[in-house]
């Protein structure tokens, strides 16, 4: 294992562990195929070779996971959601997402561009009364293939 791995797993461990749940081997191979799908993936693209994990506890797993600040869910316009390991974890980006079959694309905008949408969002949610933590981008319309 590489030590950005074991980085990667033990923060997830802690993660898990300030929240009062474990870091069990169902989680870890979650995680796992989260870092090797590369992007948003279903839950059925995250089992698929996995037979001995059943699908309900897949999802408690998503679920703890998401509570934890692990992973995190993008939502589109289809039945299905889509998981993807927490920026935390990874790195800053935004979606592209078809709003006909749901495919998604991590898209990274320009560091100009993402200082000054900072910027405005950091000021309308101080308008707001809010403080701002973060933001996310999801860009709907439709893939090259649906179009």
């Amino acid at each position: 294992m590489t030590s950005g791995a074991r980085e990667l797993h033990e923060t997830v461990e802690g993660r898990l562990h300030l929240v009062g749940q474990r870091y069990t081997p169902n989680r870890r191979a979650l995680v796992d195929a989260l870092v090797r799908a590369r992007g948003p993936v279903s839950i059925g693209d995250l089992l698929v070779g996995r037979r001995t994990v059943p699908q309900s506890s897949a999802y408690r797993n998503l679920a703890v996971l998401e509570q934890a600040g692990v992973i995190r869910r993008v939502i589109t316009d289809d039945d299905f959601a889509r998981f993807e390991l927490d920026e935390g974890l990874t790195e800053h980006h935004h979606h592209l997402v078809c709003s006909n079959c749901g495919r998604i694309e991590d898209v990274a905008i320009p560091a100009d561009v993402e200082r000054s949408i900072g910027r405005t969002f950091d000021r309308l949610a101080k308008g707001a009364g809010f403080a701002s933590v973060g933001h996310r981008l999801d860009l709907i319309g439709r893939c090259r293939s649906c179009a």
